[in-house]
């Protein structure tokens, strides 16, 4: 794979200190050589983000790591063999000045993960650069898990895209703290506190998680991501209450629209009614839901009403999302 043009294209242009969006396992990157600070604002300006929002490192050796990281613990390491490739950032000591500061925020550590899709290992392995890549989105919208989603935000402001088609787990990878005595999740992901207690042992949450009123850890942790257009507000009850919600609105002259589940999908009676997967499968539920979201936008809906989920397995990352979308607005039934 490293021979295909495109490989080799968008390998040239990352050399050349451009920016370029590629494929994940989780969702579409957009990369820059993580060692050059002009290559790195680049990625900055592209996405409007802010400049105290750390960068995630990728990687496609172990011995990359080791040359941009430090005091690597032992516990980083076994989470390695256990998840790597796959969508698990590490947070670890920072060597010395490898990487650029605009990467890490000016920050002592790096976040680093080794990407589970085989055009952006080939792609780093090509380059041979460590990659500086968030989310290839403007700032704050659902991030992209197809080539077109890529496109209809960044067109015109970055180098290319190497379109290997939809992604697959829909979420962005979990971040976890290394540094700290017990490892703590800053960002749920596509690896599951779960999945992570069972090689490791005790897991801790970053409190600034569940309590929105926390000082987060993570400096990007504070920003509200993932939004649509229109408002979306989340709705903690059973489906006639939400219903109920919906018919106000309208009385008043609103469009709206829901985000629900194939399962419910035909109990409501609104102006945009969209199925995010399955609840009896919430995996399904994380790999469309930037999609669905986005599909919000082609619509004319001033206000959307979303379904919450049950926070176990993958569904911690489901309603992190979901929460960040909706700027933390919640309405609970009574």
């Amino acid at each position: 794979m490293n021979d295909y043009p495109q490989i080799s294209q968008a390998a040239k242009l990352l050399q050349a200190n451009e920016v370029v969006a590629f494929p994940t396992e989780t969702v579409y990157g957009l990369g820059a050589n993580a060692k050059e600070t002009e290559a790195v604002k680049k990625i900055f300006f592209a996405k409007g983000r802010p400049s105290d929002n750390p960068l995630i490192v990728h990687i496609a050796h172990r011995d990359q790591l080791e040359e941009i990281a430090s005091d690597i613990p032992d516990v980083a390491y076994t989470l390695m063999e256990h998840f790597w490739p796959g969508p698990l950032t590490l947070i670890v000591k920072k060597k010395g000045d490898a990487i650029s500061d605009k990467v890490t925020a000016g920050l002592p550590t790096i976040a680093v993960r080794m990407p589970a899709h085989p055009v952006a290992l080939a792609l780093i392995e090509k380059s041979g650069l460590p990659l500086a890549a968030p989310s290839a989105n403007v700032s704050g919208r659902p991030s992209p898990t197809s080539a077109a989603h890529v496109f209809d935000d960044l067109k015109g402001r970055i180098a290319g895209i190497v379109d290997a088609g939809e992604t697959g787990i829909g979420v962005e990878s979990t971040v976890l703290d290394c540094t700290t005595k017990v490892p703590t999740i800053l960002r749920p992901g596509g690896v599951t506190k779960e999945e992570l207690e069972r090689v490791i042992g005790c897991v801790e949450v970053d409190h600034a998680l569940t309590d929105e009123r926390q000082t987060p850890k993570s400096p990007g942790m504070k920003y509200t991501h993932y939004a649509p257009k229109s408002p979306l507000i989340l709705v903690e009850g059973q489906p006639f209450f939400l219903q109920k919600l919906v018919d106000e609105q309208r009385a008043n002259g609103k469009t709206v629209g829901v985000l629900t589940t194939e399962e419910r999908q035909y109990m409501y009676e609104a102006d945009v009614v969209l199925a995010c997967g399955s609840r009896s499968d919430l995996h399904t539920v994380a790999s469309h839901l930037y999609d669905t979201l986005r599909q919000f936008d082609e619509t004319d809906v001033d206000i959307i009403y979303s379904e919450v989920f049950p926070t176990n397995g993958i569904g911690a990352a489901v309603m992190n999302r979901l929460k960040k979308a909706a700027g933390h607005q919640v309405i609970h039934e009574k």
